[in-house]
């Protein structure tokens, strides 16, 4: 049995991009299908029994009838070539009210052939050209479908999390010990495992976390766990095997380092019924994002060649790639930058931001610190704090502070 595992396409994201002239679409929606165009690839012409996706298709929860086209042309795809897809629903599926459709709820609805889309825990027998899979399901889901009012009443952040993350485990739990142990059988859930390193969903997060330990999903009832929501691909465990493929794409320069693409896990069972596993990751290579960092003195008396000299150095790396310069510098040369050969010098680059980072003298002081010694988020904690937030939206609050920030940082 091979099944093929990607999650968090979230299509839509159009950060660092620009309008393609032939097709009217973001280029940065061209590298995210170009990449989705890979692994429909693959298992078409590598033999692959299953395809599943953990979850997070669309950046939005409302996408566009643009993106809903594009997602179900290569859905249609594997369809069409007789590979069962397992689509499973993530947080930036769900819609923003109970009662209305998730994003892919539509390939249920149609009843498409080969489409499987799972909203709510249960487990799914999918038949393949080498036999039947189970999979046991676990969508992002919201609170109230876990908890009553009453469960959740006069409970603090901490014990909310508890009570949910003993609800995900009974399901976990409940539904592995109903599944046939001679079968090939798969954990296919949207979640926070705690202790993953995260990646770039952190400034994505839409609504509350709940988290499960490890141990709440390396049942050995499974042969094969799949994680999506943290775009940092990682194996958490294995035997069985517990593991996040990442995000198909690099979506920010969180991800500058992560290598992106998707897993392929061969399920085997030998004369004696035994089932072993193996797992092997395929790089999808996606758009690349390069970080320059130049740190100039004030004895710098010609800042910009020193710039260019930095930039020819990695000019390799720069050509198609998403670039981001960082400049440290004191105010005094900042008139000496010759921004137009800056540019020339990165007009190969795909995309390119210049931050500055200006030293200047101390300022007059503000409270207990000085202009120049307080950052925009820290001035946002102490706002915080004197308005006596509470700590829950202290937290939510400082969230969507930072991503405002480094938004701006961004231009």
């Amino acid at each position: 049995m091979k099944i093929l595992h990607f999650a968090d396409l979230h299509l839509g994201v159009e950060s660092y991009g620009h309008i393609d002239a032939a097709t009217g679409l973001s280029s940065r929606q061209n590298d995210i299908l170009t990449s989705l165009d890979k692994v429909i690839d693959y298992a078409l012409n590598n033999g692959i029994d299953l395809v599943l996706f953990s979850g997070d298709a669309y950046k939005s929860r409302e996408p566009s009838q643009t993106q809903q086209r594009e997602f179900a042309k290569r859905i249609n795809r594997l369809s069409g070539g007789g590979i069962p897809i397992f689509l499973l629903i993530g947080n930036h599926d769900l819609p923003n009210a109970v009662g209305r459709a998730t994003s892919t709820e539509i390939f249920d609805t149609l009843a498409v052939k080969n489409v499987i889309v799972s909203n709510k825990p249960e487990i799914h027998n999918v038949p393949t050209k080498h036999g039947i899979v189970q999979i046991v399901s676990l969508p992002w889901l919201r609170r109230s479908a876990l908890l009553s009012k009453e469960d959740t009443k006069n409970l603090d952040f901490e014990q909310l999390n508890q009570h949910m993350q003993d609800a995900l485990t009974n399901i976990i739990n409940t539904l592995a010990a109903k599944l046939d142990p001679t079968l090939p059988a798969v954990l296919s859930a949207h979640i926070w495992v705690v202790g993953a390193k995260t990646g770039t969903e952190k400034m994505m997060t839409i609504g509350t976390e709940h988290t499960l330990l490890l141990s709440n999903v390396a049942n050995p009832a499974f042969d094969y766990i799949a994680l999506g929501h943290i775009h940092h691909r990682q194996v958490l465990h294995d035997k069985p095997p517990v593991v996040y493929c990442g995000s198909l794409e690099r979506l920010d320069f969180g991800d500058e380092e992560d290598e992106k693409g998707f897993y392929v896990i061969d399920i085997e069972t030998d004369a004696s019924g035994k089932k072993q596993t193996a797992i092997e990751f395929h790089p999808t290579e996606g758009r690349r994002f390069l970080t320059i960092k130049v740190a100039l003195t004030a004895q710098d008396t010609d800042p910009t060649a020193i710039i260019l000299a930095e930039i020819e150095k990695q000019k390799e790396q720069v050509r198609d790639a998403i670039v981001r310069l960082e400049l440290s510098l004191p105010a005094e040369i900042e008139g000496f930058l010759k921004d137009s050969e800056i540019k020339s010098a990165l007009k190969e680059a795909y995309f390119c931001t210049i931050v500055r980072d200006i030293k200047r003298e101390s300022r007059p002081r503000l409270g207990q610190f000085t202009v120049s010694e307080i950052t925009p988020i820290d001035a946002l904690k102490i706002y915080l704090e004197q308005k006596k937030a509470s700590p829950e939206r202290v937290k939510e609050l400082m969230e969507y502070g930072q991503k405002l920030i480094e938004d701006s940082n961004k231009g």
